[in-house]
């Protein structure tokens, strides 16, 4: 029995996603731009899906604009907002903690002359509200902050800071990275004064490939793709049919029970991490109490957690050592960031699960980590 508990790199598709998408290849493949009955039957589905993917989020159509996915969402945006204001504001602000996308996306621009502030995180993952405050200058045109960490599951008080970017007489634009936190989080942008959101499909049940944008009535940003007009000219090019037909199929699905769904989510979680302190010692988990509901991120000292992934993989288990999108890069720039030792750090593996997870699952994923732990630690004390 395979057990798959790296939700956090990606899902599995919904049943229901697939038939979608084939639906969109065998049936449904004519351009959605071209004149012609076929093309206007697809722009139609298409128009239907944005409509759907709006409600989920409280926005409306207009505010949904399709990208390829949560790297491409935050590029766009990032680089948007700050190529806009660059001649009048050229300080942006974010945390050390950010996906790699945001992060490199960040570095670029500090070389074409942005200047980046880092809010630090604390051991819980989370920033100083009022270290955000401080660092707001005259030219500030951003705030860029992940609303759930792909590494530890903090979550960031994005509804605060909403609230008090808003009360400030200077427009400052408020960008939210949600993709670890769409289907996780029940919330909507507009109530949390977001400008602009990114979200990508494959993390909740949808196919690779595909992501959407949520950009705010009258938030103004460049776009970075330019080409046929497509998405009202914020990111040109022929539309990923397929791909929007899924990530529809899975938001429709996600949210047929939404609430319910994070509550098992948790209680898997939760009897994950009752299981692993009970019955091995000498572990730290690193998510927090009021962490997300999906990610539980644990150092087992005395193992090193990339031959304990591949351990519980022979295994039937499978996990991951971080985030997938660096994950052949060493150490974690998240676990420094909270304040690990280097032997926390080496020990460390996150788990991620979904709803399709199951509590039999659960607890034999559990007897087998134990196992494996002892069995690892075992020979390197020998």
């Amino acid at each position: 029995m395979d057990i798959y508990l790296d939700n956090s790199s990606t899902t599995k598709p919904y049943p229901q996603v697939v038939n979608k998408m084939v639906q969109a290849l065998e049936v449904d493949y004519a351009n959605p731009s071209a004149a012609h009955s076929k093309g206007v039957e697809v722009e139609k589905e298409i128009k239907n899906i944005r409509q759907t993917i709006a409600r989920s989020v409280g926005a409306n159509d207009k505010e949904i604009y399709f990208t390829s996915g949560g790297t491409e969402s935050n590029n766009t945006v990032i680089r948007g907002v700050a190529y806009l204001n660059k001649k009048r504001k050229n300080h942006i602000i974010s945390t050390n903690i950010e996906h790699p996308s945001v992060l490199n996306t960040l570095k670029d621009l500090e070389d074409d002359g942005f200047e980046v502030t880092y809010l630090e995180v604390g051991k819980n993952g989370v920033i100083d509200f009022e270290e955000l405050k401080k660092a707001i200058k005259p030219t500030t045109c951003l705030v860029t902050i992940m609303h759930v960490n792909n590494e530890i599951g903090s979550i960031q008080p994005i509804k605060e800071i909403g609230k008090y970017l808003k009360s400030l007489e200077e427009k400052i634009y408020y960008h939210v990275d949600a993709i670890q936190s769409f289907g996780k989080i029940d919330f909507k942008p507009s109530k949390y004064s977001i400008d602009f959101m990114s979200v990508s499909g494959h993390k909740f049940h949808g196919p690779k490939g595909i992501g959407f944008m949520y950009v705010k009535s009258n938030s103004r940003m460049k776009p970075i793709l330019f080409g046929g007009g497509q998405e009202s000219g914020v990111r040109s090019g022929t539309e990923n049919v397929p791909g929007i037909y899924g990530i529809g199929k899975a938001v429709e699905v996600l949210f047929e029970d939404l609430n319910g769904n994070i509550e098992k989510i948790n209680y898997l979680k939760e009897l994950l991490k009752k299981e692993i302190l009970e019955n091995i010692n000498n572990v730290k988990v690193n998510s927090s109490e009021d962490g997300v509901c999906h990610i539980l991120n644990v150092s087992f000292i005395g193992a090193k957690g990339e031959v304990l992934l591949h351990y519980l993989e022979q295994k039937g288990v499978y996990v991951s050592t971080g985030s997938a999108c660096s994950a052949k890069k060493k150490g974690s720039h998240v676990l420094n960031a909270i304040g690990l030792s280097p032997k926390e750090v080496e020990g460390t593996i996150r788990f991620s699960l979904s709803e399709l997870n199951t509590e039999a699952e659960i607890l034999e994923a559990a007897k087998i980590i134990k196992e494996s732990v002892d069995d690892l630690r075992s020979i390197m004390n020998r």
